[in-house]
């Protein structure tokens, strides 16, 4: 007996030491990894989105800012599970019998979706919204969807939402900013677009999306097992940092007139397309920068794709080959280097041999007693290969490389061309009799108009910018980075050199002083430009083609008191970029234009008269 006892208590003091052991190793071993989870399972984390910041002109007008609205989704799958459970026990109670529900149920579930989907855009349009593509159907389709999450409709006003979530089961109204674009098309190939999911995807809301998009907020709370809030769990509340203010540099009224007066230019001249970009003088900065065919974020985006339209911007991603414009730099550099003068008279044959190719002008000519001033005013290519042969080629390299030739300019903007320019080490034997007259290097609309910009500017090449002020969401001012300067010649060199480019615009009623550029002229100001045609490569043979030319203009206005830089490029046109295609084989009308249309508007003094004319051919 005593024995049976002493095994019975020696059972159970084993079976007591293990609970005890098992009890020490679920508190110390799996105790932290339990509670954890137990949190896990209580805890509701929120997110708190941050509100991207806005953009706007330099006149404080909005190019972009963000909206909140709903989305109103739903869970098809679920919902007509519990539907169908709802109805069920409504015909339960209603006290009808097994086989009646089952006959019936179907039916009274699809009248429920029916009903929904064609209250709820009832509902938004009743609210005053618009509710644009959203069709009934496209939602009941939605409702019979075999999925477990669907959008039924975006863009939803706050209230709204809230007011159709109530109303009917199963409908979520899921926070939503929507980005809105109040200007359409306009200067949209700067702005960019954001994605679905509110991150930058094209323009400058990519590239400056850290600085727009802000840092979300988070907070924690708990909820009981029945999905109640706890009261007094809220903790780790981080808010919301809304994105910073941008103001860009870019004049809203400005950007309009030129991509409206760009999308006639392509019309009337036939041409592939059109840029142009507007510098202020003194600093660099932006003020339009267009291109045709710019999308319009709140259209049809798929259809204006199929249509040829995009969202790059042109005027910085697509180099070209500049043509005559670019003969500007070896006028630049021939005067720096003290090698002529504006009136020196040369003996201008019809042709040159040079780095072992033959070089011709655009017309037929015998020797001409050409000054430096007429070999630009008339862009003559043997004259300018006279010149550049004085230089030599490693100064002229040398001063290709100051005006930022074959480099990107730096601007805040994503996907910029560097353009093209052959290292001095791998110049051919032709290369030397292309560069100086604008062939066989390439270089974007942007970086035509900062070439002409260090030369308003007194020499003073200054990096284009787009970025007028960041406003932290704290209302101060952030620091940006200053654009990069580059003395690039003097301003003695400068002023000259802008003198003798007014010789382009000039006209004359005998035709012997006319520059190429005459239909460029602004009526009551002294301009200077240069006027430009390259002959595009022909992808069949490799060669340069005799039909398809980039025709470009670059100018000055005024030039007596620089205050604006034009850069116009217009791709093989077919005709004149004038109503009815008149206007020549020029670019030069659309720079009027433009410059015609900022120094009226800024009520710019009109220039004192030329007293004589520029002399181009000496008699």
């Amino acid at each position: 007996m005593v024995g049976r006892m002493r095994l019975v208590l020696g059972i159970f003091l084993v079976i007591a030491v293990a609970l005890v052991g098992r009890l020490a190793w679920v508190q110390v071993v799996w105790g932290p990894d339990l509670a954890a989870k137990a949190q896990e399972q209580r805890a509701r984390i929120y997110v708190d989105p941050a509100r991207r910041g806005e953009i706007t002109d330099k006149r404080g007008n909005q190019l972009a800012y963000t909206m909140q609205a709903r989305s109103l989704t739903v869970s098809p799958q679920l919902l007509r599970q519990e539907l169908a459970q709802q109805q069920d026990l409504q015909m339960r109670i209603d006290g009808m019998a097994r086989a009646e529900i089952d006959a019936q149920l179907d039916d009274r579930v699809e009248d429920v979706l029916v009903t929904m989907s064609e209250e709820i855009p009832r509902m938004i349009e009743d609210a005053g919204a618009i509710t644009g593509e959203v069709k009934s159907q496209d939602i009941l389709d939605k409702l019979h969807a075999e999925t477990s999450y669907e959008v039924l409709v975006r863009n939803v006003d706050p209230d709204v939402a809230t007011e159709i979530a109530s109303t009917f089961h199963g409908v979520a109204a899921d926070h939503q900013d929507i980005r809105q674009y109040p200007n359409g098309a306009i200067a949209e190939n700067i702005i960019g677009k954001v994605s679905m999911d509110g991150q930058g995807q094209f323009g400058f809301e990519a590239s400056g999306d850290a600085m727009l998009s802000g840092i979300n907020g988070r907070s924690t709370e708990d909820v009981s097992t029945d999905g109640q809030v706890i009261p007094g769990t809220l903790r780790d509340v981080v808010p919301a940092v809304d994105g910073a203010a941008v103001e860009l540099t870019l004049d809203l009224d400005l950007q309009t007139y030129v991509q409206q007066l760009l999308e006639q230019a392509k019309a009337n001249s036939q041409a592939e397309s059109a840029e142009a970009v507007v510098l202020d003088v003194a600093t660099g900065k932006v003020l339009a920068m267009a291109n045709t065919d710019t999308i319009d974020p709140n259209g049809n985006i798929e259809r204006q794709l199929a249509a040829g339209k995009d969202f790059e911007n042109q005027t910085i991603s697509h180099p070209f080959e500049p043509g005559s414009v670019a003969k500007v730099i070896t006028a630049a550099a021939s005067i720096e280097e003290g090698l002529t003068t504006p009136d020196e008279v040369h003996q201008v044959p019809g042709s040159i041999h040079m780095a072992g190719v033959t070089v011709s002008d655009a017309w037929d000519h015998g020797v001409v007693p050409y000054t430096t001033t007429g070999i630009f005013g008339k862009s003559s290519n043997v004259g300018t290969l006279m010149l550049a042969e004085r230089l030599g080629e490693d100064t002229f390299a040398e001063y290709l490389d100051r005006f930022g030739v074959g480099r990107p300019t730096g601007i805040e903007l994503p996907n910029e061309s560097s353009g093209l320019l052959p290292a001095r080490e791998q110049w051919s034997g032709g290369t030397f009799a292309n560069l100086p007259i604008g062939q066989g290097m390439s270089f974007t609309t942007l970086q035509m108009a900062s070439i002409y910009q260090a030369l308003a500017n007194d020499g003073m090449r200054i990096e284009p910018r787009i970025i007028e002020s960041v406003t932290g969401p704290d209302g101060k001012e952030q620091p940006t980075t200053e654009p990069k300067r580059t003395q690039v010649v003097s301003p003695e060199t400068a002023d000259t050199v802008v003198s003798m480019f007014r010789a382009v615009t000039q006209d004359d009623p005998g035709g012997l002083q006319m520059g190429t550029g005459a239909n460029g002229a602004v009526p009551g100001y002294q301009t200077a430009g240069k006027t430009g045609t390259a002959q595009k490569v022909d992808p069949n043979t490799g060669a340069y083609s005799n039909s398809d030319y980039w025709i470009t203009f670059a100018g000055i206005a005024p030039a007596d008191d620089p205050r604006f830089v034009v850069a116009v490029m217009v791709d093989q046109p077919r005709a004149g970029v004038e109503e009815g295609g008149g206007g020549g084989q020029s670019a030069a009308p659309v720079f009027r234009e433009i410059a015609s249309w900022l120094l009226n508007r800024d009520n710019i003094p009109t220039s004192p008269p030329m007293e004589d004319l520029l002399i181009l051919h000496a008699q």
